[in-house]
């Protein structure tokens, strides 16, 4: 049956029925607890259960009709009156200046355009005091351009014919999802500094507020923290509760923390504002680290180490059970657990509490978190000196957050995030940060390890060989004629060479023959036998140094360096990545400057070598008499290097795994064997180069290599005696100095014991150091 047309008319009359938008639901939750107000009075003012306006708040219901109607009113109205006075005051000083054109813009017709509504570094959006929307008059506490605007689209003008009583505030518009949805955390306030430049940047004809912002991004970060990225928690001196050392070694201010528990702790470390700032504007902050010391986790009640799987911590299992009674605690206060459980590094969270995140971060000494895994510190360190030294380390490189393996890749993710938050005419959605990885993707077959499920489908033999130098030769008789033989060990060579890499962004493509590019990184099917190279040299494209005897797999950057060479190079088939970028550049740049800090620290600037080469040899002889926290800091950087391209290829480890199942790295945006084969195979590549130069210039070729370590037979046991050229000047092809890419003196012996060594079918490279200072490049 038909309706009728009275009925129908009334339906078109209303005009088109929409869904009033709301915020996310952790806005929701937010916006009421920011204003003070609990949920019984809320629920009443709204007419639910209070059981309802949870579900409202933790997005497990919708709210539907007249409710949400009612509900968006009451969070725009929330929102508008949630204003600091200090940007109030910041709005009468702006009031009397001339609006800028377009700061209302609207299209043909009168319909208002959408525009983007001004944001904080952070992704928050600007708010400030309710004012007239320039587009439709009705009051909105967000700003474009600095000027009060609804996102276009989503005004509300007033109902035809309506009349504002005197003084009365117009009622509220229901806020879009796009104009709310967007902030996790509140609005941190903005300095005064930074106002005060914005407005005189501004009278001037300068750059705006949003410029200004840009670019204090990094001061507000660190402003949230005032405390320091991490403490070490130990016993009082007089063992009557706990006390916390921060990052520069002194007692941390304001209250000390609870030793009742570790919930009380974590709860301390909040309070005291813990935390790093985020090293890219899109990236997170950083969580707290909380470093237990023996007797701060005796105080806490934490079980020592041992054997017995219900009573103790067994290293074995590298947690404690789900049901142990501190974890069990743990849950009770309402925290939890990542995947990784309660172990020596354990990450402890709960639910955000008004849009914050609230994670910290254990390290537990008594279970071993601190012994080996890249880190090497000194012994008998008390509390305080130990909070100097991880306090160095998260300044110059980040916060520790397990093994230094694992704290390089963070730093890899922290400088080159995966998201950003971006608009959409639907609201805020996640896009990708430009010439980062963001998306989880296998290597192709012959790049992954043996264990990898791919492996199965290649051919014997189809495999990319990727690994460092361990090669050696027979004497010339000019050599065996030398009384001594003289290593030189290249600065973070790995490091060096992933400055401006590229490298791959995307899946594999696999191509038939494939025109070869140097700027496409891959893999490549390519036979080089028929290359001539040096035979006193290693040859670049095999592992052992040996000549290649066939086809074989060689990544982009080996195939680039046998195009320089000479090689006709015509693959037969290619794995090849259409994206890339220098994703590693950031963090190349971070540690270099770490590394380069720290051996200025210990005595060893970086120009030093090409002032005067023997007071550089002397200092990097004195080195290992420096201060012991430095000398930690700096095996730890190395570490952190080395460890960091080792992690692109982590293979299955733990308890549980069975050969041709996945692991968990493979669901990590950076698992990407060809990154860690494109770096070695630089590394590689960079030190032929240098080494084919040297004996260009002085008749000088390795003997052996091992890695980035090269021994030369020389008259002399110093550096010296291999690079001093005729003129008495010092070669730059293999250049002394303490920058990643350059060399220092590793050791040196008599030439009768590397006769010996040969004979025995021995690296000498391997066995170059004459004691001192051990290299912890190896």
């Amino acid at each position: 049956m038909t309706g009728t047309p009275d009925a129908i008319g009334a339906l078109l009359g209303s005009g088109p029925r929409r869904v009033v938008p709301l915020p996310e639901p952790a806005e929701r939750e937010r916006l009421r607890v920011a204003y003070g107000l609990g949920k019984a009075e809320t629920a009443q003012a709204l007419g639910i259960s209070a059981s309802t306006l949870t579900a409202w708040e933790q997005g497990r219901r919708d709210p539907q009709g007249e409710g949400r109607a009612a509900y968006a009113r009451l969070l725009e109205g929330i929102a508008a009156q949630l204003v600091a006075e200090e940007e109030e005051e910041e709005e009468q000083e702006e009031e009397g200046e001339p609006e800028e054109p377009g700061a209302g813009a609207v299209a043909e017709g009168g319909v208002p355009q959408a525009v983007m509504l001004d944001q904080r570094p952070d992704g928050s959006l600007v708010m400030a005091a309710a004012a007239p929307c320039v587009q439709c008059g009705q009051p909105s506490v967000y700003r474009a351009q600095g000027r009060p605007m609804h996102l276009g689209g989503f005004c509300r003008p007033p109902a035809p014919g309506a009349v504002s009583a005197p003084g009365a505030v117009p009622e509220p518009p229901p806020v879009p999802r796009t104009a709310v949805a967007a902030p996790v955390a509140a609005p941190e306030p903005e300095s005064a500094p930074v106002r005060a430049r914005a407005r005189g940047a501004e009278a001037r004809g300068g750059k705006g507020r949003r410029a200004v912002e840009a670019e204090d991004w990094e001061q507000t970060a660190a402003a949230r923290f005032p405390a320091g990225p991490l403490a070490v928690v130990d016993v009082a001196a007089d063992g009557r509760g706990l006390v916390a050392y921060g990052a520069d070694g002194a007692e941390a201010a304001g209250e000390r923390p609870a030793g009742r528990g570790v919930a009380e702790l974590l709860e301390w470390a909040l309070r005291a504002r813990l935390g790093s700032a985020r090293l890219h504007r899109y990236g997170k902050d950083g969580d707290p680290l909380l470093v237990l010391t023996d007797a701060a986790a005796t105080e806490l009640g934490l079980p020592p180490a041992g054997r017995d799987e219900k009573t103790q911590y067994v290293a074995r299992i590298g947690r404690l059970p789900d049901t142990h009674k501190q974890v069990k605690a743990l849950a009770k206060d309402g925290w939890q657990l990542t995947r990784r459980g309660f172990g020596p590094w354990a990450r402890i969270y709960r639910e955000p509490e008004a849009g914050r995140r609230q994670c910290v971060q254990l390290c537990v000494l008594p279970w071993g978190a601190l012994d080996g895994a890249g880190w090497k510190l000194p012994d008998g360190l008390a509390a305080p000196e130990l909070a100097r030294l991880l306090g160095t380390y998260a300044r110059r490189v980040h916060t520790p957050r397990g093994s230094t393996a694992v704290s390089g890749l963070e730093l890899v993710t922290a400088l080159r995030p995966p998201t950003r938050p971006v608009r959409t005419d639907s609201g805020w959605t996640s896009g990708p940060v430009e010439g980062s990885r963001h998306r989880v993707f296998d290597a192709a077959p012959p790049e992954v390890p043996d264990e990898h499920p791919l492996a199965a489908e290649r051919e014997d033999g189809a495999v990319l060989v990727t690994e460092a130098w361990d090669w050696h030769r027979p004497l010339t008789d000019r050599e065996a004629a030398a009384p001594f033989a003289v290593g030189l060990d290249v600065n973070m060579a790995f490091l060096a060479a992933a400055g401006r890499l590229n490298v791959p962004l995307s899946e594999p493509v696999h191509e038939l023959n494939p025109a070869f590019d140097k700027k496409t990184p891959g893999s490549w099917r390519a036979d080089l036998s028929g290359l001539a190279l040096d035979p006193l040299l290693p040859n670049p494209f095999t592992a052992d140094g040996s000549a290649p005897t066939g086809p074989a797999w060689y990544s982009t950057a080996k195939l680039a360096y046998a195009v320089e060479l000479g090689a006709d190079v015509r693959p037969s088939e290619g794995w090849l990545r259409h994206e890339s970028g220098p994703y590693l550049d950031p963090w190349h740049k971070r540690l270099r400057q770490a590394y380069l800090d720290t051996m200025a620290a210990l005595g060893v600037p970086a120009d030093l070598a090409d002032r005067d080469p023997a007071a550089f040899l002397d200092a990097m002889a004195a080195l290992g008499d420096g201060d012991p926290a430095e000398l930690a800091v700096l095996g730890a950087i190395k570490q952190t290097a080395k460890g960091t391209i080792g992690k692109f290829r982590e293979r299955p480890r733990g308890l549980g795994y069975r050969p041709g199942q996945r692991w968990s790295a493979l669901d990590r945006p950076t698992w990407d064997p060809l990154v860690r084969a494109l770096v070695i195979d630089t590394a590689t590549v960079n030190l032929h180069r240098k080494l084919a130069r040297l004996h260009a210039e002085l008749g000088t070729p390795p003997l052996a290599v091992l890695s980035d370590c090269a021994v030369f037979a020389a008259p002399g046991p110093s550096a010296l005696d291999v690079l001093r050229r005729p003129d008495g000047g010092v070669s730059t092809a293999l250049r002394l100095g303490v920058s990643p890419g350059h060399v220092k003196f590793e050791g040196s012996r008599p030439i009768a014991e590397i006769r010996e060594l040969l004979a025995d079918g021995a690296n000498p490279a391997r066995h170059i150091k004459t004691g001192g200072l051990v290299s912890a490049d190896e």
